[in-house]
Order: C-alpha cells, then sequence, then structure tokens
C-alpha cells in the first residue's frame, strides 16, 4: 500500500482493521451510471485523478462523452504559476476545450456551457480559505445553479480539516482570496463547504432562488438530480490525510500544506515566504533581517519564475522536518508567532508591509495588521477571534458530512 494513503484503524477486538481513504472520484461505479447519454463538462486540474488515471481520462474511457473542461488557477495540467494569466486552449492530450476560469472569466458563461448536459466539479483542496479553489468552486457553483444544470461534486478529503481556525472574514473585506465569512482554516470538504454555500444562500441572488432545489444524497442511476455530492469513503475529520498529487507548484509536500495558513501571512509583506525554493512555505526570510539565522536564496523555477527576493540571500526561518514534526509544530493551529517575530527584527518596520491592503485581504479583517504594529501578543490577538469563531462553528455543525474532530 502506498504510503501517500492514510488509513482509518478501526479497532475491533485483539485486531485493527485498516482501510484506505478512498475520495469520491473514485467511486465511479456510484456516479458513473448518473452520466451515461450526457454531455458533461468538467472543473478540474492535476489533482483530480481516479488512482493512476485523470478523472478527464477515466470518464471518457467509460463511454462518458465530455464535451469541455474547466481549468482553475495553476492552469488545467497545474503547472502555472500563481496568478499567472491561463488562456482558452484544447487540451493535447483529449482534444477537448479548456476554458480557464482565473482572472476576469471566474464564471462559466451560458456560451461556455451551451451544449452541457450536466456540470463535474472536482479539485483537491487544502482548507485554506485565501487558496483560491473554494472561490472558483463558489462561481461554478452559481453557473450550474443560475444556468438550471445539475451540478456533481466528487468530494476529496480536506489536508487540513481536522481543525478550525483564525479570524472570520469581514465581508468587508471580500476578495477572491476570501469570500465568505469563514475562518482562514474551516474544517470542512470541498463537499461539505458547497453544502454550506447553498444551505446559508451564501450565492448569488440568482442561484440562491433554486437552493432549494438542490439534494446531496448519493442517487441511483435512475434519479435525476440538480446538487450532488460523492462522498469519500472511510473518512473523518481526524483524518491526517496526505494528498497523492501536489495541490499546486508552490505546495510541493504536506509539510508545506500544513505550514501553509501561518506563512501565507508573508505574502502581504516584504519577507520571501519561500516560493523559488524547494521548500515554499516552510523557509521564509529577508536579506535585512540578522545574519544568524538561517540563509536560503529564491531563484527561478517551475511555478515560481519570479519569486519574491530573486536571487538575495534571504536570512530567516526553517520551519521543514518529517510530516509528523511538522504536524506536531503546527499544534493544530494557526501559528502566528512567526510574523510577530519577523516584524519584531525586521529593521525597516514602516517598509514591512507591502500595502495596506494586502493582508487585509488574506486575514479577512484590517485588525490583524494594527494588531502586529500594536506589539499584540499572539493571545491577545486569538482572543479577537473567538466570537467569530464560535458562531462559524455552529453554522458549519450544519453541513458536516463525516464524522467530526
Amino acid at each position: 500500500m502506498k504510503k501517500v494513503l492514510l488509513h482509518l484503524c478501526l479497532l475491533l477486538p485483539f485486531v485493527a482493521v485498516c482501510q484506505p481513504i478512498i475520495p469520491g472520484a473514485e467511486r465511479v461505479d456510484v456516479y458513473v451510471p448518473l452520466l451515461k447519454g450526457k454531455s458533461v463538462a468538467v472543473f478540474a486540474n492535476q489533482t483530480s485523478m481516479v488512482k493512476q488515471t485523470h478523472l478527464v481520462d477515466t470518464l471518457l474511457k467509460r463511454g462518458v462523452k465530455v464535451v469541455r473542461i474547466f481549468g482553475p488557477e495553476h492552469g488545467f495540467r497545474g503547472n502555472a504559476d500563481a496568478g499567472e494569466k491561463i488562456g482558452n486552449y484544447k487540451d493535447p492530450q483529449t482534444g477537448i476545450e479548456v476554458v480557464s476560469l482565473y482572472g476576469e472569466h471566474k464564471k462559466p458563461t451560458a456560451a461556455d456551457l451551451k451544449g452541457v448536459d450536466v456540470m463535474i466539479f472536482d479539485i483537491q483542496d487544502v482548507g485554506v480559505r485565501f487558496y483560491t479553489f473554494i472561490s472558483s468552486l463558489q462561481y461554478y457553483m452559481e453557473a450550474a445553479f443560475e444556468n438550471s444544470k445539475p451540478l456533481m461534486i466528487l468530494d476529496r478529503p480536506n489536508p487540513n480539516g481536522f481543525y478550525v481556525d483564525g479570524p472570520v472574514l469581514d465581508p468587508k473585506f471580500k476578495s477572491f482570496v476570501g469570500m465568505q465569512p469563514v475562518p482562514i482554516v474551516y474544517g470542512l470538504t470541498i463537499g461539505e463547504y458547497a453544502m454550506m454555500l447553498a444551505g446559508e444562500r451564501w450565492l448569488s441572488d440568482k442561484a440562491n432562488q433554486k437552493v432549494d432545489y438542490y439534494k446531496h444524497a448519493e442517487n441511483s442511476a435512475d434519479t435525476p438530480f440538480h446538487f450532488l455530492v460523492i462522498k469519500c469513503k472511510n473518512y473523518d475529520h481526524k483524518s491526517k490525510y496526505q494528498l497523492p498529487v501536489k495541490p499546486s507548484p508552490n505546495l510541493p509536500e504536506i509539510q508545506s500544506v500544513y505550514w501553509y495558513p501561518s506563512i501565507c501571512f508573508f505574502e502581504a509583506t516584504v519577507i520571501s515566504e519561500g516560493r523559488g525554493t524547494d521548500k515554499p512555505f516552510q523557509y521564509f526570510g529577508h536579506p535585512l533581517l540578522p545574519k544568524n539565522l538561517f540563509s536560503f536564496t529564491p531563484v527561478s523555477r517551475e511555478g515560481a519564475k519570479d519569486p519574491k527576493l530573486k536571487d538575495q540571500l534571504c536570512y530567516g526561518w526553517n520551519l521543514s522536518g518529517t510530516p509528523e514534526n511538522v504536524l506536531k509544530k503546527t499544534d493544530h493551529k494557526i501559528q502566528l508567532k512567526w510574523i510577530l517575530q519577523a516584524y519584531r527584527l525586521f529593521p525597516q518596520k514602516d517598509k514591512f508591509f507591502i500595502s495596506n491592503t494586502s493582508l487585509d485581504r488574506l486575514a479577512g479583517n484590517h485588525d490583524l495588521e494594527q494588531q502586529i504594529i500594536d506589539g499584540k501578543s499572539e493571545e491577545e490577538i486569538r482572543k479577537s477571534w473567538e466570537p467569530g469563531l464560535a458562531k462559524y462553528k455552529l453554522i458549519r455543525r450544519k453541513y458536516l458530512l463525516y464524522d467530526d474532530f
């Protein structure tokens, strides 16, 4: 059994029976019968695998008519830089038209969906609010509901789905890196998050008018559906799932995924967050920090062609280690001590933040930047999150498809 597969161990008398987690996409016998005779659109990227075969290829081999592919940030094959503009093209392996849903064109139009009978979403998420695939999911859901297209979501485990933490987004700071009032780490799978978007009426007005028509139970082949989540098997919110495919170029291993909610704050500062190294979101630093710290040099590489502080020797921190050690260091919560410490050590405080809006978008409020400037402790900052987190946890509970932590 490949070590990337996490096992859930069901403790029985005298023996432990371990079962691998099975993503929704691998449950082909459940959902392929629902697609027979339909023209299908698929929102997918390089993580949309059915064991060793891409979802699109799997569907085609089983006689499903895939007429359109939609690709998110980083492109359908997943090798574009963060924020890089990806245009429409034909997939060279299948000849199917690929429509990019990033940049100015984030939501499928009626023209994009012409001739489509069923829409499928299958993207591996990492469970962090500013990871933009949940924003893409929302626009895709809205397009489906607005155009009366059945939507099927193939659920996948959340590698950060075992805790909830961070400030809840203030709607005044809504952007593509944070569209809804959820904390930075929201503790839901992509299917559960979709159910929350629908159930809380967080979609567009036109889409919300059709929300009551959705259902998320797994239907039989002869039953029509409008909104369907194909659940994972053998997964719960205590699972520590290690991704078999890197979800994006700068999250190459599970250690980066674990540190991402904490270290991504540095994207709003002059500090390198490790892009351009082999340990993004595990290394971070700057040339002006003390020279007795860990050193590294960002360089141009796939997924980070022009990284921050390219070719400059930086001094900072190295948070890398085994997955188990990194998980222990994160302590199942966002770690603020790194940005607080970096700010204290940085000699040019007035130049630490790139602008007065960048951190606001990531944090979902203006409070965090001011709290850092004011020298607030991590305990004081975390206390300010508690009311929003308590309210969110009540909402989250309504949409759980799996046993909770």
